[in-house]
């Protein structure tokens, strides 16, 4: 397993709390002394919070819930999100990394958290990978008055794993693991799922097999986990011993490219047919006009729809076409074909639309059953209406059912990510 071993000096940094800290920032609050929330409270008690302070996270106030849930006796500061804001920060910090190292040599996980090798650069600068953690770290707070958290490893997953497991607790803010520290500081973690990369689905059929905690799998079949679990897991087998072999020079295949587009959206209140039909049309417009835009199309619809909390359940279902498709019709009635099948006359509170099985689009194919004059037309209307999103923007031409009191889709348009800009 030695030959298996990479022995580079990888730092994983993480933004503590990033929206709500942006927002302490702004307001020059301490976020460790603060209770302030990132959440739009003019959509009333429902609305789902985005972040919270570390303060509030050390009451017990989970990071993501809907306001109702915090305790009503906190002197609660509410911050509308603001994403365009976010963006500029994350972009700051990025030019903070990229006067440390090269462009090479980081990887950008998310909009809080990179990935840095500093191994040629420590000889450089004359200073250890945890000196250079705590410079970066320093600098961050020095220029924008952000926290940020640390995890150093010989290896992108041991960096991670050392900043999840064990960085937010030190009192820098910054561990180092080591292949020596994995029995004493990973094989113990119980649950599975506190371990990165192992949901809670994955979780429940390792507990089946009997692997309660890290180490059971570290000691587990190798062979046993491939033939289970496939590649998977061959590779969970050798995460658990710290071992993970990509490499921030080979960022560009570390993310496979999307094999799938999906629009979900939370609504806001309760809604019924027919008001539901119109957040439906909106959300498979949004798919089909990625579809248009990346020249695919696809041959597997899914659609699912989760009742409001008082009721529970719902439904998840897929079809995969004979034809592949990127037209929104065809795509709408599909997705309308499972709702009549599934749909129970409950109260609908979250809506999912995705499109999978993608090919590259080339010349179509009509079937004898397809009203070809009516699908090349719809196609070059739709390719025209992307023209004018695209250069005025996307509220610049949309369906005139937008107008109707269930649409969300003006509302969306001027939104980043499904938040305020």
């Amino acid at each position: 397993m030695e030959e298996y071993k990479l022995h580079r000096h990888i730092l994983c940094i993480d933004l503590k709390s990033f929206y709500a800290s942006v927002e302490c920032a702004l307001l020059d609050l301490d976020p460790f002394k603060t209770p302030l929330v990132v959440a739009d409270k003019s959509r009333g008690n429902g609305s789902i919070v985005l972040a919270v302070t570390p303060y509030l996270k050390s009451l017990g106030v989970p990071s993501r819930c809907r306001i109702h849930e915090i305790p009503p006796d906190l002197p609660i500061i509410f911050q509308k999100p603001r994403m365009e804001t976010y963006l500029e920060y994350s972009t700051k910090i990025i030019e903070i990394y990229l006067k440390f190292v090269s462009e090479d040599d980081l990887y950008v996980y998310s909009i809080d958290e990179a990935f840095i090798d500093v191994t040629e650069y420590m000889n450089y600068y004359q200073k250890t990978d945890l000196e250079m953690a705590k410079w970066i770290l320093d600098t961050i707070f020095h220029e924008t008055k952000l926290y940020a958290t640390c995890g150093i490893g010989s290896n992108m997953l041991m960096a991670k794993l050392a900043l999840d497991i064990e960085s937010k607790k030190a009192p820098d803010f910054i561990a180092k693991w080591t292949y020596e520290d994995i029995p004493t500081k990973l094989w113990p973690i119980e649950p599975l799922s506190e371990m990165w990369g192992i949901g809670s689905q994955m979780e429940k059929r390792l507990n089946r097999l009997g692997l309660k905690k890290i180490g059971d799998i570290a000691h587990y079949n190798a062979e046993t986990l491939k033939k289970i679990f496939g590649i998977l897991g061959e590779e969970l087998y050798y995460h658990t011993h710290g071992i993970d072999m990509s490499m921030i020079q080979q960022k560009q295949t570390i993310r496979a490219v999307s094999k799938s587009y999906g629009s979900g959206q939370t609504l806001f209140h309760d809604y019924f047919v027919p008001d539901v039909f119109q957040i439906i049309i909106e959300m498979v417009d949004d798919v089909a006009r990625r579809l248009r835009l990346h020249k695919k199309v696809a041959r597997t619809i899914h659609f699912g729809i989760a009742y409001s909390k008082e009721v529970g359940g719902g439904f998840s279902r897929q079809i995969t076409l004979e034809q592949p498709t990127s037209n929104a019709s065809v795509i709408y009635e599909t997705c309308l074909d499972l709702f009549r099948r599934y749909y129970e006359d409950e109260p609908i509170r979250r809506v999912h639309v995705s499109v999978g099985n993608l090919l590259d689009q080339h010349s179509y194919q009509f079937s004898l059953f397809e009203d070809a004059e009516r699908l090349i037309k719809e196609h070059k209307l739709h390719q025209a209406m992307d023209d004018l999103k695209f250069k005025f923007g996307k509220n610049s031409v949309n369906r005139a059912s937008s107008e109707m009191e269930s649409s969300t889709i003006k509302a969306r348009n001027t939104m980043i990510g499904g938040h305020h800009a």
